[in-house]
């Protein structure tokens, strides 16, 4: 509840230190010019009194957690539909691109750090270590442009754009994962290297275990820890990482509606984005905490919660 208030406070702070007006912004929506200056004072005052901007910023502020607790984060500025039915909207396509990359990118980060740590040539292991690196330094924005370009209008394969069947996502995938995959397999490569320099590999080498089966059923499990510990951290740069992508390949999800609702200082739906996120980062890490325990029986959640 600590990190839900803490994110939701501080993007209330934020979007109120705004200089610009989410009322003016309002009435300048429609894109026929200036509106706001045609508006007389007195009905800019009875908008302003209608979303509750005219009372002090401790009785908003008050105002907006109590209902935030009770699930309301009100009316969107601009569509003047209910926060949560125009998140719900557009939740479950980012929510299904989002899973996808990261189970796409623990898949290559995984058998990038195994592959690193198997093979003996040092040559082979230096450019398969430099990689992730490569990848993480890539914008997003440059990779989606680029598989745009290759895939659609060269190769045809895919289509550019929108939100239409599973062709849709795979460039958005791709360019969401990246990044998260390069990051998994930085961590789990060098968490294998250190792993394989245990006493228990060398005992189980002299029991004649081959080198592959004791990376795969000896060293991984063991070398899983740290890139847990930042699975968090992660699944909240996918997160992020959807604003940029949705934006790029010009899909309706999460991220664009973030994109357009700070743009248009939207208070009610930024709040309602910030403090899902944070749910979600909550969630991600509790189960995290869980699977601690699974992976190795040495971790139980009660000296978890100790901690």
């Amino acid at each position: 509840m600590l990190v839900l208030w803490a994110a939701f406070t501080l993007a209330f702070l934020i979007l109120f230190i705004m200089p610009s007006d989410p009322v003016r912004l309002v009435l300048n929506s429609g894109g026929a010019g200036n509106v706001a200056a045609t508006v007389s004072p007195e009905q800019i005052a009875a908008i302003n009194a209608q979303f509750g901007f005219d009372r002090p910023l401790v009785v908003q502020y008050f105002s907006a957690l109590g209902n935030a607790l009770q699930g309301d984060f009100g009316t969107s500025l601009q569509t003047r539909q209910p926060v949560v039915d125009e998140i719900a909207a557009v939740l479950p396509g980012t929510l299904t691109l989002a899973a996808l990359a990261l189970i796409f990118a623990v898949l290559w980060g995984t058998t990038l750090a195994v592959l690193s740590t198997y093979t003996r040539m040092s040559w082979l292991r230096q450019i398969l270590l430099s990689l992730p690196s490569v990848g993480a330094s890539v914008p997003a924005f440059w990779l989606g442009l680029l598989l745009i370009q290759l895939f659609s209008f060269q190769l045809g394969w895919f289509p550019p754009m929108g939100n239409n069947g599973w062709k849709s996502l795979v460039m958005p995938m791709l360019t969401l994962s990246l990044p998260v995959g390069a990051a998994i397999a930085q961590i789990l490569a060098r968490s294998l290297r250190t792993a394989m320099a245990q006493p228990y590999v060398v005992t189980a080498r002299a029991k004649g275990a081959s080198r592959i089966r004791v990376l795969l059923h000896h060293a991984v499990r063991n070398a899983a820890i740290p890139p847990l510990t930042v699975m968090g951290l992660l699944v909240g740069q996918l997160i992020a990482g959807s604003v940029v992508t949705e934006t790029v390949f010009s899909r309706t999800g999460l991220g664009r509606l973030v994109v357009s609702a700070v743009n248009r200082q939207d208070i009610p739906v930024v709040l309602g984005v910030v403090v899902l996120s944070a749910l979600i980062f909550v969630i991600t890490s509790l189960i995290v905490d869980l699977v601690y325990s699974v992976i190795d029986p040495r971790v139980n959640v009660r000296s978890l919660t100790r901690v």
